[in-house]
């Protein structure tokens, strides 16, 4: 990080926040993104201005002009992070430097402006200051974060927008699997792409998951729960919102990697932890050829997704018009998810100084 100077935040605060009550009664069953906290951050960036106007207001909606340039071009992007609720009380996010990385990374791409880490974080921590209340401490419950930019300056022409705004809303987070961990069925995308060379496919821009929601739709009606892309080469790229691992009998551990691959900060981490146990971590390509030809030998012993929401998902079963490939079920993904989620919620040591407290 540099040594940006702190931004100074304005609070407003909310008068029609839920009252503790209704808090403790939406936190008792979270859900995903369909209840959040109080109050929001709001951040200015103009050509001339640079980052300013800081501040924490009420939760609602935002004002924009018909022509502002996210709606005709698309000009967005967004991240994903939790804050967890620690047995003495505390709040910590899970490496948070990564995520403000991979918020320039998409920024640079879609000619937006880089928002510095330091802003980041200190975002993160302004809306815990006002809505600390709403962490939950149930198992596995988060608190999860969308910081997020668009241009918002009023033009039609095709050039990056002088006028962009960053946010961050957060919503209570319950167990992703509430039953426990099961595998899941993926549908093989064969008629859609979810990126191409040279495009945004390692940027999280909204365009990229708009792509996919007719493929996912596919997905659910042959019985599946997510939808995995191949490129043009056939190489595996990534499931609609997570990356995709193969496990080998021999001890390594593959991921596909290209630039056309959205990078994983809760993949790469669970790739450290198994490096630290002496697992050799390969990252290149793979193509469905080989996948199943590896399954179907017994040299794949292992396949998994993993990202921020549900963390590590088994893959049960590979499915196709042509095809269904039943995948062989492991212990490396649960024991690593649960390595992960322990270091996340403080009863694992963090070996490698990835939480940051955000309450103090």
């Amino acid at each position: 990080m540099t040594d940006t100077a702190p931004l100074t935040f304005a609070v407003t605060k909310n008068l029609a926040a839920k009252t503790a009550a209704q808090r403790e009664e939406i936190l008792a069953n979270p859900g995903f993104g369909t209840n959040f906290t109080d109050h929001m951050v709001d951040i200015c960036w103009s050509e001339n201005g640079g980052w300013h106007r800081p501040r924490v207001q009420p939760y609602g909606p935002i004002p924009l002009d018909p022509a502002a340039a996210v709606l005709h071009y698309g000009q967005e992007i967004f991240e994903g992070i939790k804050a967890y609720r620690h047995a003495d009380g505390s709040v910590h996010t899970f490496r948070p430097d990564r995520n403000a990385a991979r918020l320039r990374n998409s920024a640079r791409r879609l000619a937006l402006p880089e928002l510095p880490t330091e802003y980041f974080i200190q975002s993160l921590r302004e809306l815990i200051a006002v809505d600390e209340a709403w962490v939950p401490s149930g198992a596995d419950q988060s608190l999860y974060f969308r910081p997020f930019m668009f241009a918002k300056e009023a033009f039609l022409g095709v050039r990056p927008a002088k006028k962009v705004a960053y946010y961050v809303i957060a919503s209570p987070a319950g167990a992703y699997f509430s039953g426990g961990v099961k595998p899941v069925r993926i549908w093989l995308s064969e008629n859609y792409s979810r990126a191409g060379k040279g495009g945004t496919g390692a940027a999280k821009t909204g365009g990229n998951y708009a792509s996919s929601l007719l493929p996912q739709s596919e997905a659910y009606a042959k019985g599946c729960d997510q939808v995995v892309f191949l490129d043009q080469d056939r190489n595996v790229e990534e499931l609609g919102g997570m990356n995709v691992v193969f496990v080998f009998k021999d001890g390594r551990i593959l991921t596909p990697q290209s630039d056309s691959i959205l990078e994983g900060i809760t993949r790469d981490s669970l790739l450290q932890l198994a490096e630290d146990r002496g697992l050799t971590v390969e990252r290149g390509s793979i193509t469905l050829g080989e996948w199943r030809q590896g399954v179907a030998s017994g040299d794949i012993v292992e396949v998994f997704a993993c990202g921020t929401a549900a963390v590590v998902t088994p893959i049960g079963a590979l499915v196709s018009e042509e095809f269904e490939d039943e995948q062989p079920q492991g212990e490396l993904a649960l024991s690593l998810r649960e390595e992960l989620t322990d270091i996340q919620y403080g009863r694992r040591e963090d070996k490698h100084g990835w939480l940051v407290r955000l309450d103090a």
